[in-house]
């Protein structure tokens, strides 16, 4: 795969610097995700992607090495809180937790 590929990062920064793993959601603009019930709208992606939106699959949890990868913090920074909540409480609905 070429390009960046974001993800919504939801293990705590003391985790990852620990461990040098990474746990998140993958995100994509891929517009068939605006009827899966498991992605979450996130707003417009912007930059290059121009006014497509972004989504959060929060059925797709995923965890790799970010050291390994030279992943970085994405220039768009972090999501809304309220985007954030909503990911994660699609994520908890999926995995039975509270």
């Amino acid at each position: 795969m070429r390009d960046m590929h974001p993800m919504l990062v939801l293990s705590l920064g003391t985790f990852n610097a620990r461990t040098g793993l990474v746990i998140g959601l993958p995100m994509t603009t891929a517009a068939y995700n605006a009827t899966n019930p498991f992605a979450v709208a996130v707003g417009s992606a912007g930059g290059r992607k121009g006014s497509k939106t972004r989504y959060v699959l929060c059925h797709q949890p995923k965890s790799f090495d970010w050291r390994a990868r030279g992943a970085k913090p994405h220039p768009n920074g972090k999501l809304a809180d309220p985007a954030f909540a909503q990911a994660c409480s699609v994520l908890k609905q999926i995995m039975g937790v509270e």
